[in-house]
This record gives structure tokens, C-alpha cells and sequence, in this order.
């Protein structure tokens, strides 16, 4: 089942997720549901307070595999890698933050059991390192636009280049202009953002 996503302004969004003490049946289909979700948004990666469920469990891919982790603990980091992001509860923006380039991650997976995965941004794992420190901050209600570099912060804009070819170009924006542009839950029109995002930031009810 897809699974509504909060959007940036969304209280939830700001709150530290509470610990699983006990995997549930309840816990196992929000899983599901979210790598479903995640799939439809085209994400990289998905946690519990983004569908509205303050707990702290996220989905994430290694390269083309997906995997949950419940109760996420980062062990250990390294290295340094600069890098734009982007998120499904702030779309059609993206900005440049400065991540740990290696990391190991341990928790316990979707089926209870206790997991460990040592990840470097790079060719085979895509960027799963940056992608687990991006949704731990959203566990401990820490938005990726508090810690990316104020200069680098854009709106995606949909353009046609010079041989009438679709382009996406970056307009410089203000982290207190996103800000009210999702509180006023109005985009410029030609933001880059998916239509089932864009029904969400749209929706004055934010239901």
C-alpha cells in the first residue's frame, strides 16, 4: 500500500522518533508499505516519521537491493564527501552537504534480526552511505536543508535547452523561502517534483 508522505512543516518531520522495543505484525506491514512507497517515489530512501509514524525504522537501497533497518545505530564513520541531496518531504529542491564518505550502520532488519553493513558512496553501493546518515537526521528530526551549504540551495526547474530538448536548471533559493513556499503550500509551477509529491505539498489540508 502507498503511503502518504509528510511534507517539510509537518510537526512530525521535527520530532525524535521513539525506539522499537518489540517488532510488531503492525511494524512489519509499515515496512512493506514503505518499500513501496519508496519505489513509487523513485527514493533512495524512506523513513518511518516521512509516512506519518514516529518510530525508528527506515528503508534504504544498496545499490539495486532494499533493506530496512529498525532501531539504527552508526558505529562508526570516515572520509568526507560533499554531495547534493534531495528528499521526498522537500521536493523538487536539492542542496550540497558535507557527509561522512564511510560509514558502518547496525540495527536489526525486517525480519528481527540483527544486521550490519559497512557502506561507501561509489559505484556499487551507490550512495547508501550518505543515504542511512540523511535518514538517521530524519529519525532525530533533523532535515537535510539544516545542514547543506546556504549558497547551494535550489529549486529544480523544468526548462527546454537551446535544441528544444527538456533540461532541469537550478534557480538559487533561500532555506527561509522553501520554507514558505511549503507553508504556504504553493511551488513555482515549473518546479521538477512528481505529481504524486506534488498533490501532497498542494493539498491545503496536508492530510
Amino acid at each position: 500500500m502507498l503511503l502518504p508522505i509528510k511534507i517539510w512543516g509537518d510537526p512530525i518531520l521535527k520530532k525524535k522518533a521513539q525506539a522499537v522495543d518489540r517488532l510488531t505484525p503492525a511494524d512489519k506491514k509499515l515496512i512493506q508499505d514503505m518499500f513501496e512507497t519508496m519505489d513509487a517515489a523513485d527514493g533512495a530512501g524512506l523513513a518511518a516519521p516521512q509516512v506519518g509514524v514516529s518510530k525508528r525504522i527506515f528503508v534504504f537501497r544498496i545499490g539495486e537491493e532494499r533493506h530496512a533497518l529498525i532501531n539504527p545505530k552508526i558505529t562508526l564513520r570516515s572520509g568526507e564527501v560533499e554531495g547534493e541531496e534531495g528528499c521526498l518531504s522537500i521536493p523538487g529542491v536539492q542542496g550540497r552537504v558535507k557527509r561522512a564518505k564511510r560509514v558502518i550502520v547496525s540495527g536489526r532488519d525486517q525480519f528481527n534480526k540483527q544486521v550490519s553493513f559497512e557502506l561507501e558512496d561509489g559505484e556499487d553501493m551507490g550512495r547508501a552511505a550518505t543515504c542511512v546518515q540523511h535518514e538517521i537526521d530524519h529519525l532525530d528530526g533533523l532535515m537535510y536543508l539544516e545542514r547543506a551549504e546556504p549558497k547551494s540551495i535550489s529549486w529544480l526547474i523544468e526548462a527546454v535547452d537551446d535544441k528544444g530538448e527538456d533540461d532541469i536548471i537550478l534557480r538559487r533559493v533561500s532555506r527561509d523561502d522553501i520554507l514558505a513556499a511549503y507553508k504556504a503550500r504553493k511551488l513555482p509551477p515549473d518546479v521538477h517534483i512528481l505529481d504524486m509529491l506534488r498533490e501532497r505539498v498542494e493539498r491545503k489540508s496536508g492530510k
